[in-house]
């Protein structure tokens, strides 16, 4: 433990090298948050190096090349070149880092727990090198008191003292993949440390890279912070998911209803309906904050009940699919779907948590013989199974019974579908505009 004017030139030192770009930023986990992230710190003139357990992923690096769709080659193969971005397996450079960012996968276990051994074992890692002066930040999502409750204690164990020895702080990532407009680089972060001068260390590190920062009270403040943006975007996707089902009981568009509603300039917000929820974050995060809350005895309603509605949707679509193949006196056994689209978002090839993927998986239960198209995802294997991927184009479309939009990426031929196609289902809106047969083109 060090003493006031020591803990205080240590502060003094790491804001220094921050400031004069001499500090060395390590970022564990180079997926879809770490590499990114690692690339704007280069860019911004701080040398970076990157830890991963993936070899593949630092050769790669190592070589110039991205693998990630948000960054690109040249971006990477810029900051190789001049020195600044390096990937390794070695975990022992993070003795040499100034600074450590924890960006590793926080999955949720089959029984909706927060799935947080990544962080620990990064955690791990830090604490059989960590020195005096270092800045550590967890970026993964997590539950509120996850860096106080377990990092820090975990850190601590070397007897060195945060906010004193070393500082530790939260912030979020805020990826959202395939963005054309907002990246890493223009999009505010949020930070909060154990100690103010944790969240002091911290905001000035990214400062460094991204124009706007914003300080909480506490790393748990920062926890929460990500936890409400996901639950926010989770309840109102549940929300207009539920208006869908009510549409159809109805005999309305739900589609229309929706865009007439987003003309009002105030009080209204747009969300979209779907096949149901993808992606690693929204699906999952907000079960942290339904976990953390049943340890305290209280049961977050809301945030249950959109989850049921948005996991119920795989269903819906396969039900509604049952009824149109009905009515056209055929059976689900033995129809040939074609699925266009299985990315969980358009314009990416993110699979993580597709609804694509269970309603693929329903219709194969029920004996359709499926194969798919999707211009971003070459290879698909469906547990353990490879899905046919087929091209798409006039004599496909006629040798299918039906086709499944459950993407809706942009550069596809939505008019050549729906007129070469003997049934098209579409739960993305995909068709939207075009003169359609509404016998054959039926919408969510």
């Amino acid at each position: 433990m060090s003493d006031a004017k020591t803990a205080e030139k240590l502060r003094q030192d790491l804001l220094e090298k921050i400031r004069n770009r001499t500090a060395r930023v390590g970022v564990i986990g180079l997926g879809y948050v770490g590499l990114p992230l690692a690339e704007v710190f280069a860019r911004a003139g701080l040398r970076v190096t990157g830890f991963d357990v993936d070899e593949s992923k630092a050769r790669m690096i190592e070589a110039g090349k991205s693998y990630i769709g948000d960054v690109t080659d040249d971006e990477v193969r810029a900051q190789v070149e001049a020195g600044r971005l390096a990937a390794t397996t070695d975990f022992d450079g993070l003795r040499e880092m100034d600074a450590i960012l924890i960006c590793v996968p926080t999955p949720l276990r089959k029984t909706l727990d927060p799935d947080i051994s990544y962080v620990v074992g990064a955690t791990r890692e830090i604490r059989e090198r960590l020195r005096p002066g270092q800045l550590v930040v967890l970026e993964s999502t997590t539950y509120p008191g996850t860096t106080d409750e377990v990092i820090q204690p975990m850190l601590e164990e070397t007897g060195l003292v945060a906010g004193e020895d070393f500082f530790l702080a939260y912030s979020p990532e805020r990826v959202d993949p395939s963005n054309p407009v907002y990246k890493t680089e223009n999009t505010p972060k949020v930070v909060g440390g154990i100690t103010p001068e944790c969240t002091e260390v911290a905001r000035e590190l990214y400062l460094a890279a991204i124009p706007q920062v914003h300080p909480v009270s506490s790393a748990r403040s920062a926890e929460l912070v990500k936890l409400l943006e996901n639950t926010f975007r989770l309840v109102n996707i549940g929300l207009v998911n539920e208006m869908a089902l009510i549409c159809e009981r109805l005999g309305l568009d739900v589609w229309e209803i929706i865009e007439a509603a987003a003309t009002k300039p105030f009080g209204f917000m747009a969300f979209w309906p779907g096949p149901g929820l993808g992606g690693h974050c929204i699906p999952i995060d907000p079960h942290y904050l339904s976990w953390k809350l049943r340890s305290l005895n209280y049961f977050t309603r809301f945030i249950d009940l959109a989850s049921e509605i948005n996991r119920g949707m795989p269903e819906h679509v396969i039900e509604r699919l049952v009824l149109m193949l009905n009515d056209r006196e055929k059976a689900i056994r033995g129809t040939r779907v074609l699925v266009l689209g299985v990315a969980y978002k358009k314009n990416t090839a993110d699979t993580r948590e597709s609804p694509a993927l269970d309603v693929m998986l329903l219709l194969r239960e029920r004996g359709a013989v499926l194969s798919y198209h999707d211009p971003f995802v070459p290879t698909l294997e469906l547990d353990g199974e490879t899905v046919p991927h087929v091209p798409l184009d006039a004599k496909t479309l006629r040798e299918h019974d039906v086709v499944l939009i459950l993407t809706n990426h942009d550069g596809v031929d939505y008019g050549m579908v729906c007129r070469e196609a003997p049934l098209v289902f579409d739960t993305r809106n995909a068709t939207k505009g075009l003169e359609v047969d509404p016998e054959r083109v039926k919408k969510l």
